[in-house]
């Protein structure tokens, strides 16, 4: 059995808010790791938004993309994915192409000495000797925060770790790119401020609505919509921090009434690879988006899904202007290569290019 790291245990029973201050530069004070939405504070995602906005212009151009491929041509990134994915690892992959960075990965642990019995924090404490940034994936939840905390607390060589994902807590890049959806879709409607959102669907599992609820909390006057079965609703502890902050919101077990007034409808599929053993699971189709909706929702609205989609949102609305789920995809790229030019203290290069 593999040796416990003397210290994680206390670490981890702290509150979240008392331990962000870990993840940030110890000398600049600019956040090193990325491992909760709680990190971010409203001024900080319009910085990571402008990042965005810019390098998507550079990009457009071949003498512009060959100027991004040399902002961060002296870095190895490792996506470290022992949970399956695709949008993300492809996002995060290509933004690391857009910069120059190299990369290796790592995508199953069989392929690793995990099986001669080495433990996940000393692999990612091997890793980080080869790399400079590592990008995880786990089905543990709270994987990534000890990934960091092993680094910073006993590696010589403390590199940063963005969360891609870990078990059904916390998925902050997939927030990042959502709220920058949100906030181009409505740039010229006031941006996210006044705004109303429903959720719809495994709410209780679904680690990209509960990471979004906590950037949402930032903006003015925002009320949530929270639609799913009474199993699957919104857990306390997420209603706990809005209720702190304020924010609005309203429980339903039926889309009635909750479409009409909303800017925008954000389905999530069923999260039945965290299924109890034996659990069945329920039948989601009365939450399904589909054409007959389109008559109901406002013009403005807009229709997001953080994908993989099953039949939550039909294929005859992805040709309704509405439907954001193909951009919410592409979007997801240029934020996460904005984040990583930012931890690598590098965006001033794209702010001071000449379009």
């Amino acid at each position: 059995m593999a040796q416990q790291y003397k210290g994680w245990e206390s670490f981890k029973a702290q509150p979240i808010e008392s331990k962000l201050k870990y993840f940030n530069h110890p000398s600049s004070n600019r956040l090193f790791d990325i491992i909760f939405a709680q990190q971010f504070d409203k001024p900080f995602l319009q910085q990571l938004f402008d990042i965005a906005n810019q390098i998507r212009k550079i990009a457009k151009s071949q003498h512009g993309s060959m100027f991004l491929q040399q902002l961060l041509a002296d870095k190895r990134a490792m996506l470290f994915f022992v949970q399956p994915s695709t949008r993300t690892f492809m996002s995060f992959l290509n933004a690391c192409h857009i910069l120059g960075m190299k990369t290796s990965e790592i995508r199953d642990t069989a392929t690793s000495s995990e099986v001669k019995g080495e433990s996940p924090e000393d692999s990612i404490r091997t890793f980080s000797s080869y790399v400079d940034l590592i990008i995880t994936r786990h089905p543990d939840e709270g994987f990534a925060q000890k990934a960091s905390w092993v680094l910073n607390s006993y590696a010589n060589r403390s590199i940063p770790i963005i969360n891609g994902g870990s078990g059904k807590d916390q998925h902050p890049t997939q927030a990042l790119l959502d709220i920058y959806t949100l906030s181009r879709a409505f740039s010229e409607l006031g941006g996210i401020d006044n705004k109303r959102i429903t959720m719809i669907g495994d709410l209780k599992r679904g680690r990209t609505v509960r990471s979004l609820c906590r950037l949402l909390a930032l903006y003015h006057n925002v009320h949530i919509n929270f639609v799913s079965p009474a199993s699957y609703c919104m857990r306390e502890d997420i209603l706990k921090f809005l209720d702190q902050k304020g924010v609005s919101y309203h429980i339903s077990e039926s889309l009635d009434g909750c479409l009409e007034d909303t800017d925008a409808i954000y389905a999530t599929r069923l999260q039945d690879e965290h299924n109890e053993k034996n659990e069945s699971s329920p039948d989601l189709s009365n939450y399904n988006i589909t054409a007959k909706h389109l008559d109901i929702i406002k013009p403005s609205c807009i229709i997001m899904h953080p994908f993989p989609r099953r039949n939550e949102i039909h294929t005859d609305v992805d040709q309704d202007p509405r439907a954001h789920y193909w951009k919410q995809a592409r979007n997801g790229m240029w934020i996460r290569a904005a984040l990583m030019l930012y931890l690598f203290e590098r965006e001033h290069a794209v702010k001071e290019y000449v379009l």
